[in-house]
């Protein structure tokens, strides 16, 4: 899988197109549509996370991204790190949670799959994978205020799939 990774990353570095990298699995299938406006539960905003998010609950906060340092290493998730991928970095929501993030400044948003823990930097609140932030457009400022809409828990816990009996 990771040889397939690097031949989708090649091609699309080559101007080939992304067919390869898009067509494996937890890769990227381009930017979401917006946020629905007008819904109440959407125009939230809450400083920090909820403790227990409900669906359609949003919140903000300050997103960085990680890549080709973390390429391959094990997430809390227990899966590969892949920087291309549609996945990110919460310190407290369930991993596996489904989330849309979308950037207000550029008006785009993605959905993505919490897979580990992080940030660990004072401040901020989320980190997205490299790629999401190519994505919604901030991977060359390095930050940026991200709305979180929180979207369907796990179907199962993390530790429900990997407890020994």
């Amino acid at each position: 899988m990771r040889l397939l990774a690097l031949i989708g990353r090649r091609s699309c570095l080559a101007g080939f197109g992304c067919v390869i990298a898009l067509a494996l699995p937890g890769s990227l299938a381009g930017p979401q549509p917006l946020l629905p406006k007008g819904t109440g539960a959407c125009n939230l905003t809450l400083r920090g996370t909820p403790r227990k998010p409900k669906p359609n609950e949003c919140w903000d906060a300050l997103a960085s991204w990680y890549g080709a340092t973390f390429e391959g290493a094990p997430t809390a998730s227990g899966s590969s790190f892949n920087m291309y991928a549609a996945t990110a970095a919460h310190p407290t929501l369930p991993l596996g949670s489904i989330v849309r993030i979308s950037n207000p400044k550029t008006g785009r948003s993605m959905v993505v799959t919490i897979n580990d823990r992080g940030p660990y930097i004072p401040g901020r609140g989320l980190d997205v994978s490299y790629e999401v932030a190519r994505l919604l457009g901030f991977a060359e400022q390095g930050i940026c205020r991200v709305k979180i809409e929180f979207l369907k828990l796990p179907a199962t816990t993390w530790l429900s799939t990997h407890a020994k009996n």
